[in-house]
């Protein structure tokens, strides 16, 4: 009888083992078994902090170039600050305000009334001066690619005192695609017909009528060159005094005319 008993207790253990293992067995993780890969929790999907409506984007656009400033300053010369505050001076002889250091120099011809670079003394590094010499090359004329401005090169000159191989006007094209274009010392160019194309913005044209057309043969080359903006300059051969004559700038007779008088300022826009 003691020994059913003992036997009947070591049954029943072996029992409890049993569905003890059974438990634990069921808790545990089961293998990965075969080729099967293992499949992370995809965080990107699943945490809502990164959904695809969560996440915005910056975008950091490019603002638009801002206009060039441009002074004129009597006769023909200009001083122009671009937007990234790039000076030029076109035809330096007019004027006082040569006191920005210059990064370009611009010179339609020799005369003197033209080509006073001695005026402009402050310079920044690597300043260049272009001259007729430099803008005609091989009869062909140039356009100059500097970053801040691009200079083309167009012909002037046509009468007994400025030939075409020693003379050019400019057509200046800023950051901001706006367009200015200096005759120079000229007739009615060859050229000027075609010039409608470049859709010039502003265009300055001498009116003096001793050395130059005058203003009836510049209104007929504003007309052909079809500018938004019709200025008169080089107005006078006077070498002192004021190099402006405002009675002869309001007998431009031509649509879209714009007056600028001396130590006046315009916006390139």
């Amino acid at each position: 009888m003691k020994r059913w008993r003992e036997a009947l207790i070591g049954t029943g253990l072996l029992a409890l083992l049993f569905l003890s293992g059974c438990s634990r067995s069921e808790q545990l993780p089961q293998k990965e078994s075969g080729n099967a890969s293992r499949q992370e929790p995809d965080t990107f999907t699943e945490n809502p902090e990164y959904t695809e409506e969560n996440i915005s984007v910056e975008k950091t656009e490019k603002p638009e170039p801002g206009p060039a400033t441009l002074l004129y300053q009597g006769q023909a010369s200009i001083r122009i600050v671009t937007d990234e505050g790039k000076v030029i001076y076109i035809d330096p002889y007019a004027g006082d305000s040569y006191e920005l250091p210059a990064d370009l120099i611009l010179v339609t011809h020799s005369h003197f009334d033209h080509s006073q670079t001695d005026k402009v003394e402050k310079r920044n590094e690597g300043c260049q001066i272009i001259t007729y010499k430099e803008a005609v090359q091989d009869g062909v004329h140039q356009t100059f690619e500097l970053g801040f401005v691009t200079v083309e090169a167009v012909e002037a000159g046509y009468n007994s005192l400025h030939d075409v191989n020693d003379c050019v006007g400019y057509v200046l094209t800023f950051s901001n695609s706006k367009s200015v274009y200096v005759t120079g010392d000229t007739s009615k160019t060859e050229q000027m017909s075609l010039m409608n194309e470049m859709e010039i913005d502003y265009a300055f044209f001498c009116c003096d009528g001793v050395y130059n057309m005058g203003l009836e043969e510049a209104a007929e080359c504003a007309d052909l060159v079809g500018a938004k903006h019709n200025i008169p300059y080089h107005m006078t051969t006077n070498t002192t005094g004021r190099q402006f004559d405002r009675e002869l700038a309001e007998q431009f007779d031509v649509e879209n005319r714009l007056i600028v008088e001396d130590g006046e300022e315009i916006k390139i826009e």
